[in-house]
């Protein structure tokens, strides 16, 4: 991802590519179609031994970073999975153990060290239908009785759902925003399974039915909930914003090496000046996607103010042109890049997963612009 690394971002990078390489080739993601889980459990502890989980969590949590930006470390990370279509729940994991790095208790700090040594995942319990979808249900509600919360509503889709131990929960708290840690073995959790196009991505729909839970399980104060909550939304974009460039970058380097191997009329196609146009423009595409997610993860990082206009920017942008490179190293690819043996579609699902997560190219380009409107109504 970044033009330069330092050597221990190096040796972490490569580390993690020879693990993922070795461990889920894409004729194991293939196999891993049917599987409920999506991934191996002891795959995913022995990533977290290599520090897939502990990069955005506080030393004295047992976290630690490679260069003091542990977001930034941990998008070599999400990198290296778009660049495989790597399974496991990279994203929703370090989501909620970042937020319970801030919020120490006997209960978040057990939770913790459990996700940070692998034997245990989480989910977010964040995206809610649009009122207007066929699946709409209204908001989550979050309320307190007494000593007691009581969380009602339903939550899809939720990546790694299936598969967590924990789930972070937000919802509506009256007119604020609340957000509870609700173990998925709770009485009154109800997680049905969705289909998904990635082929390792699992996701579904979760109905909290009146579940009781102490009021201990409430993270943070409701007045710092709204900050939590856009903080968590864009740790989450920059992790799937990275990971979508490493699935681009796959294919794009996948398509060049076949469009050179490739002969039509005693030429190779890559010697053809109209593929030679097309090359040029995904290359713009790619470098420009680079570019974007890079900054837009160093500014989550360093919690600059222009940290959300730039995550959207990267979301909007990666997700469009995104999915304009994969149809056209599809199209250059001709019949064999539609097939399932080929290994160009497990890029293209893992980026189009992420094109719709934490919403879509459409709704951040809407973002942009009231950004845009609040800055100049201050002028």
């Amino acid at each position: 991802m970044l033009l330069e690394l330092t050597p221990d971002q190096e040796f972490f990078r490569d580390t993690t590519a020879r693990f993922l390489n070795t461990q889920v080739p894409s004729s194991a993601v293939r196999l891993l179609r049917d599987n409920p889980m999506g991934f191996d459990s002891e795959y995913w502890r022995r990533g977290a031994e290599l520090g897939w989980t502990s990069l955005l969590v506080d030393e004295k949590h047992g976290g630690g970073t490679i260069s003091d930006r542990g977001l930034v470390d941990l998008t070599l990370v999400a990198y290296e999975f778009g660049r495989t279509a790597a399974p496991g729940p990279l994203t929703p994991t370090n989501v909620v153990a970042a937020l319970l790095n801030n919020y120490s208790s006997q209960t978040t700090d057990q939770v913790l060290a459990e996700l940070l040594a692998g034997t245990s995942t989480a989910a977010w319990c964040f995206t809610q239908p649009q009122a207007n979808s066929l699946v709409s249900t209204p908001p989550l509600e979050i309320r307190v009785e007494g000593n007691d919360v009581i969380v009602s509503g339903t939550k899809r889709p939720v990546e790694a759902a299936q598969t967590a131990d924990v789930l972070l929960v937000t919802g509506q708290n009256g007119d604020s925003v609340a957000q509870v840690l609700v173990p998925t073995n709770t009485p009154g959790v109800h997680v049905k399974p969705l289909r998904s196009i990635d082929l390792t991505r699992r996701y579904a729909a979760v109905t909290f039915d009146n579940v009781r839970i102490p009021l201990s399980a409430m993270i943070g104060d409701t007045r710092d909930a709204a900050r939590d909550v856009e903080r968590c939304r864009q740790l989450a974009i920059v992790l799937g914003c990275a990971e979508s460039v490493g699935a681009m970058q796959a294919a794009f380097d996948l398509t060049v090496a076949w469009a050179f191997d490739r002969y039509s009329f005693g030429r190779p196609l890559a010697s053809y000046q109209e593929l030679k146009h097309r090359f040029a423009d995904m290359k713009t595409w790619l470098e420009a996607s680079h570019g974007l997610a890079d900054a837009a993860a160093a500014a989550v990082a360093a919690g600059s103010p222009d940290a959300a206009e730039l995550t959207s920017a990267a979301h909007a942008y990666i997700g469009d042109r995104g999915g304009e490179l994969l149809q056209d190293c599809v199209q250059i690819h001709g019949g064999i890049g539609v097939t399932f043996e080929h290994d160009l579609h497990l890029f293209m699902r893992r980026a189009a997963a992420n094109r719709s997560s934490y919403g879509t190219p459409a709704e951040h380009r809407q973002l942009i612009a009231a950004i845009a409107v609040r800055q100049e109504s201050i002028r």
